[in-house]
């Protein structure tokens, strides 16, 4: 059961804006009882509109949440189950199709329980309709952020909830694709709620409808805010001075008292909201992917970032980080980096949920990325599994990091060194900061602002 009572349509409008101007709707002519002839559907949509007031499922209209323009769609879940039916998909198509034309964002306000029954198979293959517009708006660049009501169900859930860019909840509404009537008996109902679908990776966060208008006013500023000019590295946090030997260095970045990234993200952002889980049912708290507005000039801009935390990041990670770096690049968005890894995960439940798929799927958002990316090394840099998430030429390292091919320890292990000998293996891997600037892999951050074009590859 929900938390909060159901909003209808209007009622959920009114929580986000307090300005609405409905969009013109198209004309469709409508046989007798519908395209099926279903007896009584007539009568069901009359007493539908006679008692919601409105004489289609969903609302569509542009307003300013938050002094931030976009077009609003708004389910009535009382107009036979906010269902979708042919004139539903009319709507939404329209309204996708005024939200590219005047380079507007998208927020569906979802309740509904899925696809309409009296419109059998046409009714159906609205979703195709509903995807191919989503598709449209996510290659002209433009962000989609959805709420999910109570409840969030079937087809409606599938595309226009799941396929946002962004998804926030309602607290206690019913998220799932099987809706109450047609799961198994025996279900647990707990797996289909907003909080499950966080937990999940499936949605992002809960928001209650208080904060909603300010929660989904900062998303919609965040996402429509376009910056070419690369993230500057953050200063370091921590130590200054350069470590004298490669073991310095990893004691350095394994000390527990060592600035990490949620001191790091503090310093460098004004503001800051989180993006969750990789959408294929995991999340990875080691992780932190989100946007953020960056004090770098007047009134700031908006940098989207992702940071590892000082654990072994799991698959769910690298694919969060992976979607954030995609979603970044379409709307373009720079993207800072955080490294701080011992590596990857490598235990058989990592193994069983794609470590290596995840890994190439993050290798590959970051070279194919348009935005530009930059990379502060802030700990420890353990192998692909920290190379993963470093970009290719604008990588830089703090006095308290290293970056490694692979640990001492396990180095000395693989070439049958003994316990004794993990020290000068360190030394000889060139593993400290102003090695790794030698080598021409990253470049050393001291206090100040560096330098314009600084950290690009040198040939």
């Amino acid at each position: 059961m929900a938390e909060h009572p159901r909003h209808s349509a209007r009622e959920i409008i009114g929580l986000v804006t307090a300005g609405f101007r409905e969009l013109p709707y198209p004309e469709r002519e409508s046989a007798p009882d519908g395209p099926l002839g279903w007896h009584g559907y007539d009568a069901s949509r009359a007493r539908a509109a006679a008692r919601t007031g409105e004489d289609e499922s969903v609302v569509c209209g542009t307003a300013k949440v938050e002094g931030v323009p976009a077009v609003l769609i708004a389910f009535e879940f009382g107009f036979l189950g906010g269902s979708l039916g042919e004139r539903t998909g009319d709507r939404l198509e329209a309204a996708y199709t005024y939200a590219r034309e005047h380079r507007l964002p998208v927020v569906p306000l979802v309740a509904t329980g899925g696809s309409r029954m009296q419109e059998g198979m046409l009714a159906l293959t609205q979703l195709q309709r509903v995807a191919r517009q989503s598709v449209l708006t996510r290659e002209a660049g433009l962000p989609q952020i959805a709420v999910l009501r109570d409840p969030t169900t079937g087809g409606g859930w599938a595309t226009l909830g799941a396929g946002a860019d962004v998804v926030l909840a309602l607290p206690g509404a019913q998220v799932g694709f099987a809706g109450s009537r047609v799961r198994p008996a025996d279900a647990d109902p707990a797996a289909y709620t907003a909080e499950a679908q966080v937990a999940a990776g499936a949605a992002d966060a809960v928001v209650r409808p208080a904060e909603l208008r300010a929660t989904l006013g900062r998303w919609l500023r965040l996402l429509t805010s376009p910056s070419v000019r690369p993230a500057p590295p953050p200063p370091p946090l921590g130590a200054t001075d350069l470590p004298a030997t490669g073991w310095d260095a990893v004691l350095r970045a394994r000390a527990p008292h060592r600035p990490r990234a949620e001191r790091y993200l503090d310093a460098y952002f004004t503001e800051r909201v989180a993006i969750g889980g990789d959408r294929c049912g995991g999340t990875d708290d080691g992780m932190l992917c989100g946007f953020g507005t960056h004090e770098d000039g007047p009134g700031g801009r908006t940098v989207a970032y992702a940071a590892q935390t000082g654990t072994a990041t799991r698959p769910a990670g690298y694919r969060t980080a992976a979607r954030l770096i995609r979603l970044a690049d379409r709307l373009g968005i720079p993207v800072l980096t955080l490294v701080d890894t011992p590596g990857a995960a490598n235990d058989a439940e990592a193994e069983r949920q794609g470590a290596g798929a995840a890994i190439a799927e993050l290798f590959g958002a970051v070279a194919a990325a348009r935005t530009p990316v930059t990379t502060l090394v802030i700990g420890e840099g353990g192998s692909g599994g920290a190379l993963a998430l470093a970009a290719p030429g604008n990588t830089w390292a703090t006095p308290d990091s290293y970056f490694s091919v692979i640990a001492p320890e396990a180095a000395a292990a693989i070439l049958k060194r003994p316990p004794a000998e993990v020290e000068a293996t360190a030394e000889q891997l060139l593993i400290r900061p102003q090695d790794l600037e030698r080598l021409g892999v990253a470049r050393v951050r001291t206090g100040g602002e560096p330098s314009p074009g600084a950290g690009e590859r040198r040939s």
